[in-house]
């Protein structure tokens, strides 16, 4: 594999994730009805999470699956921790207060 000085992959990702991140907040700005709003939404996640995961995880690049089923694993993870953890701050941690 010829090793490559720019990183071409990684700046298409980043371009492709910021016009993900756009479309998906255009459904703030733009009336549209809740059934299209949330289908954007779910479209637009399910790409973005796509794109991570092959262009900055390298999912595709490994031939060794168990270090690929391990990132995956890892990355849903994160995710669960990130969105219970904040619906637990937001739901019980006004509370306290």
């Amino acid at each position: 594999m010829v090793k490559q000085l720019f990183p071409f992959k990684h700046v298409m990702g980043y371009l492709l994730s910021l016009v993900l991140t756009f479309i998906a907040l255009s459904v703030a700005y733009y009336e549209v009805s809740y059934a299209t709003a949330m289908g954007i939404l779910s479209v637009t996640a399910i790409i973005q999470a796509s794109v991570q995961l092959f262009l900055f995880m390298h999912v595709g690049e490994s031939s060794d699956k168990q270090a690929v089923y391990i990132n995956i694993i890892y990355a849903i993870f994160i995710v669960l921790v990130f969105v219970f953890g904040t619906l637990f701050t937001m739901i019980w941690g006004h509370a306290g207060h």
